[in-house]
């Protein structure tokens, strides 16, 4: 199996455990509903990146990606504790989900021939919707309209993976070198407090 298919299971790990921690710490959630926000957390990225590439929806086609959803409830409600406190110091589960699906969404784009320069937006896509749809079902301010940076980072991810890409780097070597770059770039973020610059004082 190529290392993208591990990326993308990771990445439903992550942001299934993502998601069923905030939907525990916001509502105190039972199985069910803790289980179907990490659902809609862990694949809503990349169900929209499929339906805007008029592929079939990848995880209706493997049920892979439903046990990864499953196992990251899981892990969220064995560990909660430890697990809590690292998705609160670092956003850590978000922070590695993004860094996977980013380069993920952005690699299945190019191998159906999508513009390069359209390429990275897919993988950003791909990486920040299932937070949207979380923040949304749980009634807070969707991630990417708060000050930190968070699809900023992705972007910046993928268009480093592009430079990489178009310098000859071998495939498997950007995965991880574009993908610790967004995790590197979104941990300072955090830790620093870094942020944009607003679009217009008030």
């Amino acid at each position: 199996m190529e290392i993208q298919y591990f990326f993308e299971l990771f990445g439903t790990l992550f942001f299934g455990i993502s998601g069923a921690l905030a939907a525990d710490e916001k509502s105190s959630n039972d199985w069910f509903g803790v289980t179907f926000i990490a659902f809609l957390t862990s694949i809503g990225g990349g169900t929209i990146r499929d339906i805007l590439l008029s592929v079939k929806i990848i995880w209706i086609q493997d049920v892979n990606f439903i046990y990864a959803v499953a196992c990251g409830v899981i892990l969220a409600a064995l560990f909660y504790k430890p697990l809590l406190k690292l998705r609160k110091t670092f956003m850590l589960f978000d922070t590695l989900g993004i860094a996977l699906f980013t380069i993920v969404g952005m690699e299945k784009a190019l191998n159906l021939g999508i513009h390069p320069i359209i390429a990275p937006v897919m993988g950003m896509f791909t990486a920040v919707f299932g937070s949207i749809i979380r923040d949304m079902m749980l009634n807070e301010v969707p991630i990417i309209f708060k000050k930190e940076i968070y699809a900023f980072a992705c972007l910046c991810g993928a268009v480093i993976y592009m430079v990489l890409w178009k310098l000859g780097v071998t495939r498997n070597i950007n995965f991880f070198v574009s993908g610790g770059i967004i995790v590197a770039f979104r941990l300072a973020a955090i830790k620093y407090n870094l942020s944009l610059p607003k679009f217009k004082s008030h």
